[in-house]
């Protein structure tokens, strides 16, 4: 028995006490197989799942290691059942193979019968299958790879891949680094994907995904894909490459709703290859437009279903994640670890802070009361309405101006959900807006302004939370969100992180309305700032 910070429980959760002078590196140790699930003041509780094991299994890590880390922070034995439960867990990972047979064939292998006679007859696996090729292998149908990974994952054997990956179309990519170095840790995040073969890569926002996604193409040298989340992001993308790589503007097409250009670097938004036209994906044709050998899925933790859909069918080709958070809102992270591919590199935020490549950031939840009037609207309103009114409360719009009074001169970003509270709020301070309305010239504009400081600040909606490059931004006051999505509040605090000239530390500010349903979806966003080593301090209105 130690006095660690951390007890473990039969059910496989983890009490971490967070005051504790270990509780920050038994979280950093946890983060790599366990699940945050609960972060208020004082004890935070982790659940060690499935799913978490066997990414930290991908990503080189064995039993002996998790167990380790448990018997270092707890501060009783780990109970019997867990220890037993976790080797025979992580032992279930590649017992099953995807490989080629010697004529070339998908084949499902395994060395133990028993496992593969139980997989081989599952009903939705057995309709993937074309009969045995022998005591150890059943034939695959050519089209099924994904489907098989799927399911083996939902029967609870997840299968290495070992098929191998059409080289695509070779073109030349070098990076260029004359005025610039790649880091340490990016060069790790490729190396670890490339020795996948595919996979995801976890770095906080502003640690330079990008970078990773055009390192990676330099080691493929082939025809590439990248899918991002909107044209802002696309474009972004698009001057990050030209500048950190030896590729020109005639190599690097843009697929969107604007452009239909298909190059030797295409980069498509995750809307066009879910545009439907009669009932069908129109652009789905570009998937197979120009016999890529990579594609990269940025923003992975947002792939829209379909695109899990047609990934599917993608196996053959290298497929590079990227994320700041492999959490999914629609409890989806199967399909991230079946069809894009497992963890493979996870480097935690506050590690990147301590070397300087991350700015720190300063957290706090600021607390108001609802008026009366608004207390009486809540009371009776339905329980689809109750968070739009606590969320969009009026009397946030004084605590709004209190904060940019005390953050005087620095650059500010006001973040909303509800377009009414966006244009009200914007109005009230005089202040640009920018939302899904604003036309993509505008935006740019009005980013340039803010990133050069002719503006100090800006009210933006939920367009500002992805790959929008802001890099002197140190405030950021959250008015609402979408309910209590952790994955927005990694792209929220996201935006403030990139390193500041002066050194400074960020402030993150998010308007609750006192106990309504506002206050206690914050408590699920809490927890991926607890995840992540942030410290989340809780102000009253009153005491600014």
């Amino acid at each position: 028995m130690t006095e660690g910070p951390l007890i473990v429980q039969s059910d496989k959760t983890a009490l971490l006490e967070v005051d504790h002078p270990q509780a920050a590196d038994a979280r950093h140790d946890l983060a790599i197989f366990a699940e945050l699930e609960r972060a208020p003041e004082h004890i935070h509780t982790y659940r060690i799942t499935r799913l978490g094991l066997w990414n930290a299994r991908a990503a080189g890590h064995d039993s002996d290691f998790v167990l380790g880390v448990l018997d270092k922070y707890s501060k009783f034995a780990v109970p019997g059942s867990v220890r037993s439960d976790i080797a025979e867990t992580m032992s279930r990972y590649g017992r099953l193979v995807i490989q080629r047979s010697a004529d070339g064939e998908l084949e499902l292998f395994s060395t133990d019968r028993a496992i593969l006679t139980e997989a081989s007859r599952h009903r939705k696996i057995a309709e993937l299958l074309d009969g045995p090729i022998s005591n150890e292998a059943f034939r695959i149908q050519p089209w099924a790879r994904g489907q098989v990974k799927q399911e083996l994952l939902k029967l609870g054997w997840p299968a290495e891949d070992f098929a191998g990956y059409t080289e695509g179309t070779p073109h030349q990519i070098a990076l260029e680094q004359t005025e610039w170095k790649i880091r340490d840790y990016q060069n790790q995040a490729v190396a670890k994907f490339w020795e996948g073969g595919s996979g995801v890569v976890v770095l906080p926002c502003g640690a330079g995904k990008t970078i990773v996604g055009a390192a990676a193409m330099s080691v493929a040298k082939t025809n590439t894909l990248i899918l991002v989340t909107n044209t802002v992001s696309a474009r972004q993308w698009k001057s990050e490459l030209l500048r950190r790589t030896t590729l020109t503007e005639d190599e690097i097409g843009e697929y969107s709703g604007s452009l239909k250009e298909v190059k030797p670097i295409t980069i498509a938004t995750y809307q066009i290859l879910t545009t439907k036209r009669k009932n069908e994906y129109a652009h789905l044709a570009l998937l197979n437009a120009n016999d890529w050998g990579l594609i990269v899925y940025d923003e992975v933790h947002l792939l829209p279903a379909p695109i899990f859909k047609m990934t599917a069918d993608l196996q053959a080709r290298r497929r590079l994640g990227l994320t700041a958070t492999l959490v999914r809102e629609d409890g989806k992270e199967g399909d991230v670890f079946s069809l894009i591919g497992p963890k493979r590199f996870d480097a935690p935020w506050k590690e990147i802070e301590s070397q300087g490549y991350i700015a720190p950031a300063a957290c706090y939840e600021v607390r108001i009361d609802l008026p009366e009037s608004e207390r009486l609207n809540y009371a009776i309103a339905s329980q689809d309405e109750r968070y739009r009114i606590a969320a969009t409360s009026t009397t946030k719009i004084p605590v709004i101006k209190e904060l940019i009074a005390k953050h005087k001169g620095e650059p500010t970003l006001i973040i909303g959900q509800y377009l009414d509270q966006i244009h009200e709020v914007s109005a009230a301070l005089d202040v640009p807006e920018i939302t899904g309305e604003t036309p993509i010239s505008e935006r740019e504009t009005l980013f340039e302004a803010f990133r050069t400081g002719q503006l100090n600040t800006l009210v933006v909606s939920k367009v500002a939370n992805f790959s929008v490059d802001l890099p002197e931004a140190s405030v950021a006051i959250q008015i609402s969100g979408s309910y209590g999505s952790r994955q927005e509040e990694a792209q929220r605090l996201g935006r403030l992180l990139r390193p500041k000239a002066d050194g400074r530390t960020a402030s993150f500010y998010t308007l609750i309305s006192r106990d309504t349903v506002d206050q206690d979806f914050a408590q699920n966003r809490q927890r991926f700032l607890a995840e992540q080593g942030y410290s989340y301090e809780i102000l009253d209105a009153h005491s600014l």
